[in-house]
C-alpha cells in the first residue's frame, strides 16, 4: 500500500511532490516494474486534490520514463526503471532525516520525542509489534 504524504504548505507543487514520491517508491523498490499505480480518480480522491493534478504528475512520470500509461488499463512502473542502491538510499534516508530534525529543533521538541514518533510511525506502517522496544541510542554521532 502506497502511503503519499501531500503537505500543501510546502512550497513545493502538489504534483511534484507526488513525482517525487513515486521516484521514490520506485528506487525504493516498493513498487516494481509492472506494479499498477493508483487510479487517477482514486488518487485524486485519497489525496482530496483535483483530478488535473494527479493527470499531470502521471504524464510527466510517463515523459520521464518512469511509468508508462496504457489506455484504458492505468499507469504502471516500466521496466527500465532505476533501483536504489545503498549509498543513495543512505543519503535519502539522511535528507529525510535531516529536514525532520531541523522541524523538530524549531519546535523545541527533544530528540527522544522525535525519536519516540519515528520509531512508533515505522511500527504502525511496518506492522511491527508496538510492544518491542526501539533500540536505545546512548550517544547521539554523525557518522
Amino acid at each position: 500500500m502506497l502511503h503519499f504524504q501531500i503537505n500543501p504548505n510546502s512550497g513545493v507543487p502538489v504534483y511534484r511532490q507526488m513525482m517525487d514520491q513515486v521516484k521514490y517508491y520506485v528506487v525504493s523498490e516498493t513498487l516494481k516494474p509492472g506494479d499498477q499505480l493508483p487510479s487517477i480518480r482514486e488518487l485524486a480522491q485519497k489525496l482530496a486534490i483535483n483530478p488535473t493534478t494527479v493527470v499531470r504528475a502521471y504524464n510527466d512520470l510517463e515523459h520521464e520514463g518512469v511509468i508508462e500509461m496504457r489506455h484504458g488499463k492505468g499507469a504502471f512502473v516500466t521496466t527500465a526503471s532505476r533501483r536504489m542502491n545503498a549509498a543513495e538510499r543512505r543519503q535519502t534516508l539522511r535528507q529525510l532525516a535531516r529536514q525532520l530534525a531541523v522541524e523538530a529543533v524549531q519546535m523545541g521538541a527533544p530528540a527522544s520525542q522525535v525519536l519516540k514518533v519515528v520509531w512508533e510511525e515505522m511500527a504502525e506502517l511496518q506492522g511491527i509489534d508496538e510492544n518491542e522496544e526501539p533500540i536505545k541510542i546512548s550517544a547521539l554521532s554523525r557518522r
